[in-house]
């Protein structure tokens, strides 16, 4: 049974991450939102560093550019395409014998870019302090790898009549 509260539900996330999911069923649209939005917070945080680094390495664009930069892209654009990926996946969902519906692939999505955010956050710190190379790539792949299990099995939890 998952635990209430925000930080046990991300931790718990990583290990049984369709549990999490489905008790997170019902969840109203404003809710949903919120978490896509405090995921994008995090999001954005995480590039700080990196874009410190890279405005100390390069400084004909500074830091604050790069940030308004990902600041537009973080937390105006990603919103519309996650928003737009759950609609075409619930879509897309119905062509097989396990529809999503489509607050379920919202609910499904949000919550995999939430849990997969402190993976994130540890991308981000070693992109800025340490720079380009395996570490670099292995935290992200880790992120990258999370998301989509986490996805995945929230999908799963909550497709068909499970």
């Amino acid at each position: 049974m998952s635990r209430a509260g925000i930080v046990p539900r991300i931790l718990e996330s990583w290990w049984a991450p369709g549990r999490v999911v489905r008790s997170l069923r019902g969840m109203p649209d404003r809710a949903l939102i919120v978490v896509l939005m405090a995921a994008m917070l995090v999001f954005l945080v995480a590039q700080a560093p990196g874009h410190a680094r890279d405005a100390q390495l390069m400084p004909e664009v500074p830091l604050g550019a790069r940030m308004g930069g990902a600041l537009l892209a973080v937390m105006f654009m990603m919103p519309l395409l996650a928003y737009g990926v759950a609609a075409l996946v619930s879509g897309l969902s119905r062509l097989t014998p396990w529809p999503v519906a489509p607050q379920d692939s919202r609910l499904a999505l949000f919550w995999a870019l939430l849990a997969v955010a402190p993976a994130m956050l540890l991308a981000g710190l070693t992109a800025g302090l340490v720079g380009p190379g395996p570490a670099l790539g292995l935290t992200r792949a880790v992120a990258g790898l999370g998301f989509l299990v986490i996805w995945g099995a929230g999908l799963r939890a909550l497709a068909g009549n499970r």
